[in-house]
């Protein structure tokens, strides 16, 4: 019985390594995809680098709407109601995947919706 529960002990900590890993992954990939393509209008800190750019940090702010209305607005592009700003379909590089905007969004949830103090410590 022993043997049975160490097992299956080891099996959920290697799904847990697992699952971390592909996290941390996904987190690094749309990292990559942010830098590369979101950054210029959004900011380094997500709080938008040109007038009329919405800012993405908060608890409350864009980023707490629902992944498919997310999804569909980077996918699609999106004005924000009273900016002059548009956001062009895949943020201008039409080579995105769906898996990179999913992992872009990931990225961001994680980097902007946290508390700014947190932000501030874990950076």
């Amino acid at each position: 019985m022993r043997d049975s529960m160490d097992k299956v002990r080891h099996c959920l900590i290697c799904a847990a390594l697992v699952s971390l890993s592909a996290t941390a992954s996904d987190l690094h990939h749309g990292q990559l995809v942010y830098n590369g393509t979101c950054i210029a209008c959004h900011g380094s800190d997500g709080t938008g680098g040109l007038p009329g750019v919405p800012d993405l940090t908060g608890k409350t702010g864009l980023l707490s709407q629902d992944d498919a209305i997310l999804l569909g607005r980077m996918a699609d592009g999106f004005q924000t109601p009273g900016s002059s700003m548009v956001m062009p379909p895949k943020g201008g590089n039409p080579a995105l995947t769906d898996a990179d905007l999913k992992a872009v969004l990931k990225y961001m949830r994680n980097e902007f919706q946290q508390d700014p103090q947190t932000r501030r410590k874990t950076q």
